[in-house]
């Protein structure tokens, strides 16, 4: 059994064929790669990586709501950045630490190739018991 969650009320929606997240039945939650799009004009930020990745978390921040879970209940995140450079890594940690503040998620960052976007990070979620 799962749960697609495909929008959220002033947040994201998918523009694919994709799931913003998806619930499994062993209350885990697995939230697709969260983008800098502004939920209240649909447009992508063009911002510098720091304003981009405080984005992308808003907007993991809405979906996780929509689920009942919040970024404290983040067990993994991946962080793609297009441009891999130091400055870019440690403009992207600040933002992330902002937003992950009692004990961090297990994480990876890799250099990606994206379209129109400097940063996207996925995460998955243990949702409380049932």
């Amino acid at each position: 059994m799962r749960n697609c969650i495909t929008s959220v009320a002033g947040g994201p929606t998918a523009i694919g064929p994709y799931s913003l997240a998806v619930e499994t039945s062993g209350r885990f939650l697995f939230v697709s790669g969260m983008t800098p799009m502004d939920p209240a004009t649909g447009k992508m930020s063009d911002g510098p990586v720091a304003v981009q990745t405080r984005l992308v978390l808003e907007n993991m921040r809405r979906v996780l709501g929509e689920a009942g879970a919040s970024l404290a209940d983040v067990v993994s995140c991946r962080v793609f950045l297009a441009q891999l450079t130091e400055k870019n890594f440690a403009e992207m940690n600040a933002v992330y630490k902002e937003f992950f503040t009692d004990g961090y998620p297990a994480r990876t960052t890799v250099g990606a190739q994206l379209m129109n976007m400097a940063v996207e990070i996925e995460c998955v979620v243990r949702l409380g018991d049932a």
